[in-house]
C-alpha cells in the first residue's frame, strides 16, 4: 500500500531504505534506526512489492510510523517487464529524492536500478549484504563483475564475520563494512512473554521452522529423526516442522515411509504470532540447511531461550552458535552426526536450561539497536567518504 511520502521531507535529510518486502524483521530494525537518528534524518521505507515474494508475511502497515512506498504495488517482479520495473524504481526514488539510499542486496533488478539511480544522482548508496563465499559455486567471471559492482557502494552493513570476509575478498574496503544487519525483535520471543501460552503438543519436541524447499535439507532431518526415534522408542521427543512449500507432498511421503506420522507434526505455514507457542514449549531448535545466508529463525529460537542445533553451513553459525554452550553445529550432509546430537540433547546428560539461558544472553547483542548502530556507522562512513 502506497503512502503519501513526499510531505515536508526537506526539513531534514532523507534516507530511503529499500527491501524486497517489508515484514516484521524489517519494521523492527527500521523503527530502532529511526529512534537513533530522529533529530538528523527522515527515514522513508521502500519495497519492491507489497505481496511477499519469498515469504508470505501478513504485515499490518496501517499503524506503522514509517512511511513506506511500494514500487510495484501488489505485482511481483516476474509480472512486470524489465523496462517497466526500472522506470517504476527510478520514478519512485526520484519522487522521494533521498540523500542516501540503503539497498538490501544487489541480485534483484530493482536493487540494481536503485544503485544506478544513486550513481546517476551522485548520492551515496549503502548495501545490506548477507552473501558469503560458500552460498553457491562461484564462477570467476561473475566474481569479477560482482567485485566491480560492490565497489560502487559507499559502505556496507553485513550479517556477520563470513559476510564481511566475502566482501573484503571482492575488494570492498574493510573499514567501510559494519555488522548488525541480521537481527529480529528479540522482545517478541522472550520467555517471559511467551511461556504462558498453551503448548501445542502434550509431548516434548524438537522444533524446526522452514520453507519446504531443497536447501532447507528437510529430507535429511526427517531421516535423522527416524534413526533417532528408532533408537529411543517411547523415550523419543517428537518433531515439529513448521512451514510449507513445494516439497510438502514428498516430505509427507517420507514421513509415511518411516511410519512417523504419530511423531512428526506439520502444522503448516504460520504467521509470527502463531509460531510463539511452539517457541515457548519446544525443547530444542534445529536448523539443517545445506546453504543459508544467515537464518533469522535461529535468532528467534535463541531469543525464546532455546538450545540450538545448527548446520555449520548457515551464515549465522559462526556468530551465534557457541559450541557446547548454547548448542552444537553439525555437517548438514552427515545424517548420523545430526541423529547423535538429537540423542545427546534428549538424553538428560545436557543441561538444557543452562544452554537456553546462554542462547538468551548471547542473542541480546543481536537486537534492532545493533542494526541501528551499525547502519548509523555505515552512513557516517559513507557521508565522510563523499
Amino acid at each position: 500500500m502506497n503512502k503519501p511520502v513526499f510531505l515536508n521531507l526537506k526539513s531534514k535529510k532523507i534516507i530511503a531504505i529499500l527491501f524486497t518486502n517489508y515484514g516484521p524483521y524489517h519494521l523492527a530494525r527500521v523503527k530502532a534506526f529511526q529512534s537513533f537518528i530522529a533529530n538528523e534524518w527522515n527515514v522513508i521505507g521502500l519495497e519492491i512489492s507489497r505481496d511477499g515474494i519469498d515469504y508470505q508475511w501478513k504485515t499490518n502497515l496501517e499503524n506503522s510510523e514509517l512511511e513506506i512506498y511500494t514500487i510495484l504495488d501488489h505485482l511481483k517482479p516476474t509480472e512486470v517487464d524489465t523496462k517497466t520495473n526500472i522506470k517504476k524504481t527510478f520514478d519512485s526514488i526520484s519522487k522521494i529524492n533521498p540523500d542516501i539510499v540503503v539497498i538490501a542486496g544487489y541480485a534483484r533488478l530493482s536493487m540494481l536500478s536503485a544503485l544506478c539511480w544513486s550513481l546517476w544522482h551522485r548520492k551515496p548508496a549503502i548495501v545490506l549484504s548477507e552473501s558469503k563465499e560458500d552460498d553457491e559455486p562461484r564462477i570467476w567471471w561473475k566474481e569479477i563483475i560482482k567485485s566491480w559492482l560492490v565497489k560502487k557502494y559507499s559502505s556496507a552493513l553485513v550479517g556477520g564475520h563470513p559476510h564481511k570476509r566475502y566482501l573484503v575478498k571482492l575488494g570492498f574496503p574493510e573499514n567501510g563494512i559494519f555488522n548488525g544487519y541480521d537481527v529480529v525483535d528479540n522482545s517478541v520471543f522472550h520467555p517471559d512473554q511467551i511461556t504462558p501460552l498453551n503448548s501445542p503438543l502434550n509431548q516434548p519436541f524438537f522444533l524446526a521452522i522452514n520453507r519446504f524447499v531443497e536447501k532447507k535439507n528437510l529430507p535429511l532431518l526427517i531421516s535423522a529423526y527416524a534413526s533417532y526415534q528408532q533408537q529411543l522408542g517411547e523415550n523419543a521427543w517428537h518433531l515439529v516442522l513448521c512451514g510449507d512449500g513445494e516439497l510438502r507432498s514428498s516430505l509427507e511421503s517420507l514421513i509415511d515411509e518411516y511410519n512417523l506420522s504419530d511423531f512428526v507434526h506439520l502444522p503448516g505455514f504460520l504467521q509470527q504470532d502463531e509460531l510463539l507457542p511452539y517457541f515457548a514449549h519446544g525443547k530444542c531448535f534445529i536448523h539443517a540447511s545445506t546453504t543459508e545466508q544467515w537464518g533469522l529463525v535461529v535468532n528467534e529460537a535463541m531469543a525464546a531461550g532455546l538450545p540450538v542445533i545448527v548446520s555449520n553451513r548457515c551464515g549465522c553459525f559462526e556468530d551465534l552458535v557457541m559450541e557446547g554452550v548454547n548448542g552444537f553445529g553439525f555437517n548438514p550432509e552427515n545424517q548420523t552426526e545430526l541423529t547423535n546430537l538429537m540423542i545427546k540433547m534428549s538424553s538428560g546428560e545436557v543441561d538444557l536450561e543452562f544452554m537456553g539461558k546462554a542462547s538468551l544472553k548471547h542473542i541480546e547483542k543481536y537486537s534492532p539497536d545493533y542494526f541501528a548502530q551499525g547502519l548509523k556507522s555505515a552512513i557516517e562512513f559513507a557521508t565522510r567518504k563523499k
